[in-house]
């Protein structure tokens, strides 16, 4: 059972879904996921941790590139099952070098578009010629 302060991490496999925003702008900048572990890291030390699926493990945003994210506000959704995480974004949020991993808009015929500047290739960010998955 959940205690009333404390997501619920049980309904989807130990995780939750984590909608990260710009706490000046309120753009949306990325969505991942958070075990407890991560939770519990980003409220102790202010900089937002997630859990990567694909890796299988904990990591703290920005702790390959510098792009970190700072801790501005957390809210939990009325399910207790997905929270939204207001940052101060340092850098690019996305591995592709965007502000926002949502830099593609679907056109009516269903084509995508990039309509954002990217501001760093994956390259200056990371020093190889391909970036580390999202961590989703």
């Amino acid at each position: 059972m959940t205690s009333p302060d404390q997501p619920d991490f049980a309904k989807s496999g130990g995780l939750i879904t984590a909608v990260t925003v710009d706490a000046a702008t309120s753009e949306v900048l990325m969505v991942a996921f958070m075990n407890a572990d991560a939770y519990a890291r980003t409220l102790s030390t202010g900089l937002v941790h997630y859990w990567s699926r694909s890796r299988g493990k904990l990591w703290c945003k920005g702790e390959t590139s510098g792009n970190v994210q700072r801790l501005v506000e957390l809210r939990v959704d009325c399910d207790a099952d997905a929270v939204v995480v207001r940052v101060d974004q340092t850098g690019p949020s996305c591995h592709e070098g965007f502000r926002s991993c949502f830099y593609r808009t679907v056109t009516p015929e269903g084509r995508f578009e990039v309509d954002a500047e990217r501001l760093a290739s994956p390259e200056e960010i990371y020093g190889t010629a391909s970036a580390p998955d999202a961590g989703a």
